[in-house]
């Protein structure tokens, strides 16, 4: 889906703020539903430690680039992780080990099929299934669960919250009123820390007016950086993630030179009809295709020779403070065990 106008703080009156009042309702009603399943599951604990990375607002956040910092700052450490996912937009409902080689984004999902390049990756529906999975095949010592701050399945023994410091909470409604899966004090008192991401190293995160500034926990400045610099010559850059927008304003900033851009929604499946029509703006502007590597791994095969995947990692102003994090988790891994 592609966010509405009035899900932005900019859209305080007329049109935006009816739209978000009628909707309001239903937003209690999902917050009251997320809130009862919380208190009354039972999660199921496994051995292996499982550190969430979640976000409080639906759409794109930079989850999948944190864990897969996550997974090579933890096999660095010597320890072998796993990601469990729910294979958003796949239709496998596991649990199942993906295999980047095998799999297809139609079948595990995107973030899944990325997530692999990485690392051990699973997809599972059922999260509590999926991490008995993974404890049954043996060999992880910890689950970075992709998503499912609001999933109470499985036990978390770190739960981390990814935000966009730019947009934020939103106005603050509940979805469908507005982007939030959850009240953020509800939200933030289950997290165990919390990542802002922020457009680059030098911009610097409100903690003050994203209400984080006396937060009692770990709270990391973020951002994504480019793995290399965007292709040479002219180019079409083209996304179906949560905000497009980001990615063509890293490819400017980067000294990528944009020629056109087309927006689709997030998770979109290419067609053939899709791909007739990039390949048209790229013939009209002399230009190169170039996408985002989530899109990428979308796209079919016969198509991937011409298009050019622009990867990103997520970057951390102090990377020791999350090793510290990290290792605490491990650290209660071996008191328990």
């Amino acid at each position: 889906m592609k966010e509405p106008a009035f899900w932005r703080t900019d859209g305080g009156r007329g049109s935006g703020a009816l739209a978000r009042a009628l909707l309001a309702p239903l937003g209690w009603l999902h917050a009251f539903a997320v809130a009862r399943r919380i208190r009354k599951a039972s999660p199921v604990r496994i051995t292996p430690k499982v550190v969430c990375i979640g976000n409080l607002t639906v759409g794109g956040t930079g989850k999948t680039p944190v864990s897969q910092t996550l997974m090579h700052r933890l096999c660095d450490m010597g320890l072998t992780p796993a990601t469990l996912s729910r294979g958003y937009g796949g239709r496998e409902q596991g649990p199942l080990r993906v295999d980047p080689h095998a799999h297809t984004a139609a079948q595990v999902g995107d973030e899944p099929l990325l997530l692999a390049r990485s690392g051990q990756a699973w997809v599972a529906r059922d999260r509590a299934a999926g991490g008995r999975a993974i404890e049954a095949a043996g060999g992880v010592d910890l689950v970075l669960m992709d998503d499912g701050h609001q999933n109470p399945d499985l036990h978390k023994d770190c739960s981390i919250i990814v935000v966009d410091g730019l947009t934020g909470w939103g106005p603050g409604t509940i979805f469908p009123a507005g982007p939030l899966r959850e009240p953020v004090k509800a939200g933030l008192a289950r997290a165990d820390a919390v990542i802002v991401m922020m457009p680059d190293a030098d911009t610097q995160p409100d903690w003050a007016g994203l209400g984080l500034a006396d937060l009692q926990i770990p709270a990391f400045h973020a951002w994504l950086e480019p793995v290399a610099a965007p292709p040479p010559g002219k180019l079409v850059a083209f996304a179906g993630i949560g905000r497009p927008q980001k990615f063509f304003d890293a490819l400017q900033a980067a000294g990528g030179d944009l020629g056109e851009v087309a927006v689709y929604g997030d998770h979109h499946a290419f067609s053939a009809g899709d791909l007739r029509h990039l390949d048209a703006l790229a013939a009209a502007h002399d230009a190169r295709l170039v996408t985002t590597e989530k899109d990428w791994v979308r796209l079919p095969a016969d198509a991937r020779s011409r298009i050019t995947a622009w990867p990103v990692r997520a970057v951390f102003a102090n990377p020791g403070a999350l090793d510290g994090l990290l290792r605490d988790v491990v650290d209660a891994e071996a008191q328990d065990g």
